[in-house]
């Protein structure tokens, strides 16, 4: 594919949501770094839920430290891995504390240092919460990547290091959301929606594979 096809698909996509965001609910940069630990496997609408119960309780590191391993599994019980999940969001309320003064750190190196926040997790808080022109490469990424041609590669680490090659500087900020959205709503898994997909001319998936 080459930089004007690319260009095209973004500039379309940047047309159809000029402003994109995650749809995980937040507020701070620490609830949206415990909400995408949290996201791991599970759906945003689930982390949504259980969010809502935990963020009006304690939304800041002493607070959710303060209600304990137990406390807060009761808060995102209806979560996959729950019990994982709590025992790494309470020792990353600890380190935030203890080597961050309670906020979230804006750099890959200390993110990545905390407890259940790997690259992907790292990648999404840079983006969202503080506008670095990070990809974080989700199974949504991966499959429109690969599939449109904009970015293939055989793992997220390839396609992310594509992305962040071929991709036009104008639209490196946003074009995780955009991609993300784009592959949970239009060209979803099992059957995409190929008919009502505003790149679909510029898509380099082979016609003969493209639903009927």
């Amino acid at each position: 594919m080459n930089r004007e096809k690319r260009t095209e698909i973004f500039r379309r996509l940047r047309e159809q949501r000029p402003e994109p965001t995650t749809e995980l609910n937040y507020q701070t940069p620490f609830e949206l770094l415990v909400a995408v630990v949290l996201s791991a496997q599970a759906t945003d609408v689930g982390v949504n839920k259980a969010t809502a119960r935990l963020f009006p309780v304690a939304n800041t590191p002493q607070a959710i430290l303060s209600l304990g391993v137990d406390g807060l599994k009761q808060h995102i019980k209806t979560i996959g891995l729950f019990n994982a999940k709590a025992d790494n969001v309470i020792k990353l309320c600890r380190q935030l504390i203890e080597h961050h003064e309670g906020e979230v750190p804006r750099s890959r190196a200390a993110l990545e240092a905390l407890p259940g926040v790997g690259r992907k997790t790292a990648n999404v808080v840079l983006n969202t919460a503080f506008g670095e022109p990070t990809i974080a490469v989700d199974t949504h990424i991966f499959r429109v990547s690969n599939r449109t041609r904009i970015a293939p590669g055989k793992n997220v680490q390839e396609v992310e290091n594509r992305l962040m090659r071929v991709i036009p500087e104008e639209f490196k900020r946003d074009c995780h959301h955009w991609l993300i959205l784009h592959g949970r709503y239009t060209c979803i898994a099992r059957k995409p929606k190929c008919g009502e997909c505003i790149i679909a001319d510029l898509c380099e998936f082979p016609v003969s594979q493209r639903p009927g």
